[in-house]
Order: C-alpha cells, then sequence, then structure tokens
C-alpha cells in the first residue's frame, strides 16, 4: 500500500493510482517577513500512523539544500527522485506561494495529514513547521506555522 501512495502523477499531485476520482486542491503559503534568503519548503503526507505517504511538492530545487528539511529528509532518506518534477523557486521573505494540483479523495477524511517543513539558509531549520489533517472541514482554514510560515490554507 505504500508503495502505491507514494506513486506521483503526472499533474505532480499524490494520488493513489487504483483509483479515478481525485479532487483539485489549491495550496496557499504565506511567509513571514523574516528576514533571510528564499524558504525551502517540502510539502509531503503521512498516513494515520505517522507514516510517510508521499511528497506533494518542493519549494527550492538545489537538492544539497534539502537535507535541511530534515523530518521530510529522514522520511525519505533524501531521495530526490521524491521530488523530481514537482519542484519550484524557493519562496522569499513576506512572499506567497500558491500551488493548484489534484490529489486522491482517499487522502481526506481519513487520517492522512499535511506537512511542511521550512528551512532558511543561515537561519534555524524549522522541521515539522505546519501539521495540518486533511479534511473536507478543514479546506479554507488558516493554519499559522510555528516560525516562518505566517498563514497556510488548502481549499478544494
Amino acid at each position: 500500500m505504500k508503495s502505491l501512495l507514494a506513486a506521483l502523477a503526472m499533474t505532480t499531485a499524490l494520488t493513489l493510482p487504483s483509483l479515478a476520482v481525485a479532487r483539485p486542491v489549491t495550496l496557499t503559503t504565506t511567509l513571514n517577513n523574516y528576514g533571510g534568503d528564499g524558504a525551502y519548503l517540502a510539502f509531503y503526507v503521512t498516513d494515520a500512523s505517522g507514516t510517510y505517504a508521499g511528497s506533494v511538492w518542493m519549494a527550492g530545487g538545489k537538492s544539497k539544500y534539502y537535507k535541511h528539511l530534515t523530518d521530510w529528509y529522514r522520511a525519505t532518506g533524501g531521495d530526490t527522485a521524491q521530488v523530481d518534477g514537482i519542484t519550484g523557486a524557493s519562496v522569499g521573505s513576506g512572499r506567497t506561494l500558491e500551488i493548484s494540483l489534484d490529489l486522491a479523495d482517499a487522502l481526506f477524511d481519513a487520517g492522512y495529514t499535511l506537512h511542511i517543513d521550512a528551512a532558511v539558509e543561515d537561519m534555524r531549520d524549522s522541521p515539522n513547521e505546519v501539521a495540518v489533517p486533511l479534511t473536507s472541514e478543514g479546506a479554507g482554514t488558516a493554519t499559522h506555522g510555528r516560525r516562518y510560515i505566517a498563514g497556510f490554507t488548502y481549499d478544494m
């Protein structure tokens, strides 16, 4: 089952190949004005037991910095194949990143959690900066991060 959950769709979304139904989701992440370089962000999903299920998006393209996204890095063993084709630029201080993708319906209301790890050069790393249960009810609800993320929402 874990290998099925880790499969990435061509649309840069986490999806279950055995299921045909996915829903469009927009992830909106606004960073604080922390005054440093652009932040690297790893968006990934864990199941109800906390086991890594797959990567959704990576903001920041230089793989040599991925080790600073410590929870994601530990879960994947630093495997850059987990984010091939689903990366974008790092996100600047005070900026907003908006990602639109399709996520499998089976991820919602089933105990899965979306996590965001954050890291900024010459500043403290922030593993598990945001962790939100993937629920239909939680869509549109703002969540504050621990250090770099001022607000995060997902909308369906």
